[in-house]
């Protein structure tokens, strides 16, 4: 199987300056560098792909190699040795900016961003796909960047020689410090881009499509790598955080992986019993109720709550029931409760009343005024 193309790994042209390769590939090492795509073997492999690349390209001697015999040509130098042109070298320049070890020039990254994003209830729990449209800065298409014009390419500062660093020697101390000349970014820029102002990022609404897990719960944020704002001349993009919010829902209330419920029923029912039917997040269900039931009564439904998205298991649905006086009543029906009462024994068939009662006489019997 023949091997991918350098130039191609890290998507420039065969005549592309170091200072392109090298942010070329620092993109695609703060894309997929394993320790932001949580073991993505996919990834891990493009990211060794890119850096081998790299380590040949940013190399003066196995460039020219490259170029004229191809792999062949540089397959038999070794690669990611410790010393000059090695990928010691490449490690100490790329992933110092990146990451902000090291005292080299460091690259302002771009700020981060949060977006609240609400969803109902029914989404939340089955999952979704949601486009959202972010103001933002992004890249600069005109200059793709680098916030120099076209057909100009920013030069390497002549104070700090493109560290974005200074070092000031004061009697027995040295002091490092931004560069004031290029403002930290090793570069300076002659031609500025007319589009950006020499920012190599504008303003603008970004429209995202944001895939929302079965599970989700309120206050959770999804990260999306790389989607924040850009930043300026070229460096690495933030990052987006999406906060969900769960819409107040007309019947259900969640509690991690279980609903809630309340469910009214008639005195009769509650009294004598019944069957009736339920709602779920999947459809209805059967909830028998038996005799002599009390208002407050919770009735647990296995399974038909939520699959919370580090779950594996649904929770219960849990339904409350509520017995409803009767309002609005005629004159017959009030005659009817009446004689009802009138019927019952008090101390068989409302056994909480007496009780209630016995313990208000004892409360006032022990009482001294």
């Amino acid at each position: 199987m023949s091997k991918q193309d350098y130039y191609e790994i890290l998507g420039v042209s065969r005549d592309a300056s170091d200072g392109d390769i090298k942010k070329a590939y620092r993109r695609m090492a703060m894309k997929y560098h394993p320790d932001r795509t949580s073991g993505d073997k996919s990834a891990e492999e493009k990211f060794k792909a890119a850096t081998h690349a790299y380590e040949v390209l940013s190399d003066p001697q196995k460039r020219r190699a490259y170029d004229q015999f191809g792999h062949a040509g540089v397959d038999q130098q070794g690669m990611g040795g410790g010393g000059p042109g090695g990928f010691g070298d490449i490690f100490n320049d790329i992933f110092a900016d990146i990451f902000g070890g090291g005292a080299g020039r460091r690259e302002a990254r771009g700020a981060d961003l949060r977006y609240s994003l609400e969803l109902t209830l029914e989404d939340a729990v089955r999952g979704t796909n949601v486009t959202i449209q972010v103001p933002t800065w992004v890249e600069c298409q005109s200059c793709h960047g680098s916030g120099a014009n076209k057909g100009s390419k920013p030069t390497t500062c002549h104070s700090c020689h493109g560290h974005g660093q200074i070092r000031i020697q004061q009697g027995f101390f040295s002091l490092q410090q931004t560069c004031p000349t290029c403002r930290g970014s090793g570069q300076i820029i002659t031609d500025p881009c007319r589009p950006c102002h020499g920012q190599g990022r504008v303003r603008d609404e970004k429209k995202l499509q944001v895939k929302i897990p079965p599970g989700v719960d309120d206050n959770d944020r999804i990260r999306l790598n790389g989607e924040g704002e850009a930043a300026p001349q070229g460096g690495m993009p933030g990052d987006l955080y999406v906060e969900i919010h769960i819409q107040e829902h007309p019947i259900f209330q969640r509690q991690g992986e279980h609903l809630y419920c309340e469910v009214p029923i008639s005195f009769v029912t509650a009294a004598l019993g019944g069957d009736l039917e339920v709602p779920t997040l999947n459809g209805r269900v059967k909830l028998h109720i038996p005799s002599e039931t009390q208002t407050g009564k919770v009735f647990k439904i296995s399974g038909k709550g939520v699959r919370t998205v580090r779950g594996s298991a649904h929770g219960d649905l849990l339904c409350r029931v509520i017995v409803e006086t009767p309002v609005d009543l005629s004159r017959k029906q009030k005659e009817i409760l009446r004689e009802f009462e009138g019927a019952v024994d008090a101390q068989k068939n409302s056994p909480r009343v007496n009780k209630w009662f016995d313990r208000v006489k004892d409360f006032f019997d022990k009482m001294k005024f």
